[in-house]
């Protein structure tokens, strides 16, 4: 009888899925509502999660919890730790889940919601989690070894060599953009800068609670955090508030980039348990909760898609989309990024998660469960983007140098692409969230904070509160990304100590605290020398490889997917391996197609090389002003460089999928030994095998009671309650007291 329910219950999901798609997929300028977009991921994720996952890891992977992991082998106190499994998905989600999967969709909102949505859902479905749960799985096997050194042993001497160069090259890029965007977020925000420094001892306090007051008393730490998690909110919307406070917390960008680079040291050094994993538990609770209020309130409010399902190119002007300049194929995929597939979760996937996990058995939850839990942020993303108006989106994220710097000059132009927007309407939407401009404010994170803002109002606060939330979406972005900064380059130095052990055994060694201070100090040093370049030099630094971005990171995953490949066929399961050789295969052409044409595309918009030669043309014809001649200069070296850097990880990983591709042919004509370099197993005894303890949703009542109290709180609604005001008229009367009167007893600040 139960398995007949089963059988029911996952026919319907798959007929309420595929009627969500249906839906998507063939309106035709005809009103689609958002909440067709959640149906369908959830009913893919559930679906994903449920069958397929699970059918990898018993028939592809073959995970066996008597098998002992690294963490139980070589428990160190340090790096080697024993996390509780809900700890560790907070850890392994908060440290993928970086800029990608929200500003990446709201770029690619631009060709339309479908192309983006369907990438998003199929893509991780099949691509991403399926990457980083192989990757994952790999590396539990051979004591945690990294990406660069499970390929050196896997592919090859050279092939390892050559990813150990690439991967700290692009991950030193990576590092260094995602900095920026944290730079750029929390500059001149108290509320941002106080939460998020306030999250750190906070996440010591847990970190020491569960190892030495009350071990393993996760649920006792969970309501420590939110709690905590509550106090930091709360005081950095006070401070940000306060006229004598808030200039105090009111840091430049390049104080703030030295705050970045220390701390990136301090979580690198510092022992996993004590600050890195907490912290990154902490965070997921703000992540999961925001994403889940976000989800609600379109289900709530139930808001139309505006975006068009597919824009032509041909309505704009010099017939090129005017946010990410190139055709669909191949810049919509490599756009969406980490919402799909991401070179970077191999990173972790191969670094600080592999030697925290307890039981293989975790590995399909934590490798699998949070790529499909970073992908639902991508479609929240892509939402909170396409409910927008598409005038007023286009009008926010256009460059200046294409439609104008004047609310009147980018009505025009915007109305001229069939995308009507008014001057009144754009200044308008600035007032709404207080600020002066919304003009040219590319990124994508401005706009995610109007889109998000724009649906928390009509849940809590109504017009009067899209101020507030829209700040509120600016802080939350900084403390998403802030969490990839820490666990880089803590992955950096791991890389660095395995490249050094190769010269000095002890250099290696992660127990010997100098080799790990070193290691901590050279990878911190690198990416914070292009971070504070590039917060000095609006044209130096990491902002002249800003562009490189997308595809360093979709290459990683190119040489991420040779090693799952490789693994596979050497196991003698070269049938199977088409899960990972698909993905495999679809990514290597997206990638290699969009790193050729940042190359040599032609057109100054999309191709390095045709950029340099258009500015080098105008400066020696004499026509760019005198003013600006040291600028021309800096943007034709750029955009030289990114040419230059694009074409070696280009050529580094061609070289190593032809590496792969040979390994794979000589073992599968049986001209060379399968040779897996796994760690000899370890067993444990079944009397170890932990007993899994249920968790009930009502346990988590006091944490959402006291979350929907601070919400309530915080946006006046508790406040309006109280008073003895009509319903219409409470909530923003009372918000007018709190923020805005001078006179009122009840103002905040």
């Amino acid at each position: 009888m139960r398995n007949v329910a089963r059988i029911v219950l996952w026919t319907l999901v798959s007929i309420l899925g595929a009627a969500a798609y249906a839906v998507i997929a063939s309106r035709r300028g005809e009103p689609l509502n958002a909440a067709w977009l959640i149906v369908a991921a959830l009913c893919t994720y559930a679906i994903g999660i449920r069958f397929y996952s699970k059918w990898i890891a018993a028939k592809v992977l073959m995970l066996d919890d008597l098998r002992a992991p690294p963490a139980e082998v070589h428990d160190d106190g340090r790096d080697f730790v024993k996390t509780n499994k809900f700890v560790l998905f907070g850890h392994h989600f908060a440290s993928i889940s970086g800029p990608g999967p929200l500003v990446g969709p709201v770029l690619a909102a631009q060709f339309g919601y479908l192309p983006g949505t369907l990438w998003i859902l199929i893509g991780a479905l099949l691509g991403g989690a399926v990457q980083d749960f192989v990757i994952l799985f790999a590396s539990v096997r051979r004591d945690g070894k990294s990406l660069a050194e499970m390929v050196r042993e896997e592919v090859g001497g050279l092939a390892g060599t050559i990813a150990m160069f690439a991967i700290l090259g692009i991950l030193v890029i990576l590092v260094a953009n995602l900095g920026l965007v944290v730079d750029n977020a929390l500059a001149e925000s108290p509320w941002g800068l106080v939460t998020t420094a306030m999250t750190m001892p906070f996440a010591m306090i847990m970190g020491l609670y569960l190892r030495y007051l009350r071990v393993g008393k996760v649920m006792e730490m969970t309501a420590i955090g939110v709690v905590c998690l509550a106090v930091a909110l709360l005081a950095g919307f006070a401070v940000n508030h306060h006229p004598t406070l808030a200039p105090m917390f009111t840091f430049s960008k390049e104080k703030l980039a030295i705050c970045l680079i220390v701390y990136g040291f301090a979580a690198s050094v510092l022992p996993v348990w004590l600050l890195l994993a907490p912290r990154d538990y902490l965070v997921t609770f703000l992540k999961i909760g925001v994403v889940i209020l976000l989800a609600a309130g379109i289900v709530l409010v139930l808001p139309p898609i505006k975006m068009p399902w597919l824009t032509h190119p041909g309505s704009f002007t010099g017939g090129m989309r005017p946010v990410v300049a190139g055709s669909l194929f191949p810049f919509c995929f490599i756009t969406i990024a980490c919402g799909a597939i991401s070179g970077f979760h191999s990173l972790v996937s191969s670094g600080t998660s592999p030697k925290m996990i307890t039981r293989e058995r975790t590995i399909r939850h934590v490798g699998y469960g949070a790529m499909c839990l970073e992908s639902f942020v991508a479609i929240m993303a892509m939402i909170a983007a396409c409910v927008l108006d598409p005038g007023v989106y286009f009008a926010v994220n256009a460059p200046a140098g294409l439609v104008g710097s004047t609310p009147g000059a980018v009505a025009q132009a915007v109305s001229a692409w069939g995308f009507p927007v008014g001057a009144d309407q754009i200044n308008a939407l600035a007032a709404a969230i207080g600020e002066k401009s919304v003009l040219a404010r590319t990124g994508g994170a401005p706009t995610l904070a109007i889109g998000m803002a724009s649906i928390f109002r009509a849940i809590i606060g109504g017009d009067a509160a899209m101020k507030l939330w829209y700040h509120f979406a600016l802080m939350f972005e900084a403390l998403f990304i802030l969490t990839t900064v820490d666990v880089a380059t803590r992955i950096g130095r791991f890389l660095i100590q395995e490249l050094g052990g190769r010269i000095w055994k002890r250099a290696g060694d992660t127990k010997f605290y100098p080799a790990n201070i070193g290691a901590s100090l050279l990878f911190a040093g690198a990416w914070g020398y292009f971070l504070y370049a590039g917060v000095k030099d609006p044209l130096g630094g990491v902002n002249s490889l800003w562009p490189l971005f997308g595809i360093a990171n979709q290459l990683l995953a190119v040489v991420a997917l040779c090693l799952g490949t490789t693994i596979l066929v050497k196991a003698g399961r070269a049938r199977l391996s088409l899960v990972v050789l698909l993905p495999l295969l679809c990514l290597g052409t997206v990638t290699f197609t969009a790193a050729i044409e940042k190359i040599a595309h032609p057109h100054p918009r999309i191709g390095f090389l045709a950029m340099a030669s258009k500015l080098s043309a105008e400066l020696a014809s004499g026509s760019v002003p005198a003013g600006k001649i040291a600028a021309t200069k800096a943007l034709i070296f750029n955009s030289r460089l990114d040419a230059a850097v694009a074409g070696i990880f280009l050529v580094l990983v061609v070289a190593i999928l032809a590496v792969s591709v040979c390994e794979w042919v000589l073992v599968l004509l049986r001209r060379k030994p399968a040779v897996l370099h796994e760690t000899p197993p370890v067993w444990l005894p079944k009397t170890v095998i932990e007993s899994e303890q249920q968790r009930h949703w009502w346990q988590l009542g006091p944490a959402v009671v006291i979350l929907g109290a601070l919400a309530r709180e915080l946006s006046g609604e508790a406040a309006a309650a109280r008073s003895q005001l009509p319903p219409s008229e409470a909530l923003a009367q009372t918000l007018a007291d709190k923020y805005d009167n001078p006179d009122s007893p009840t103002r905040c600040c």
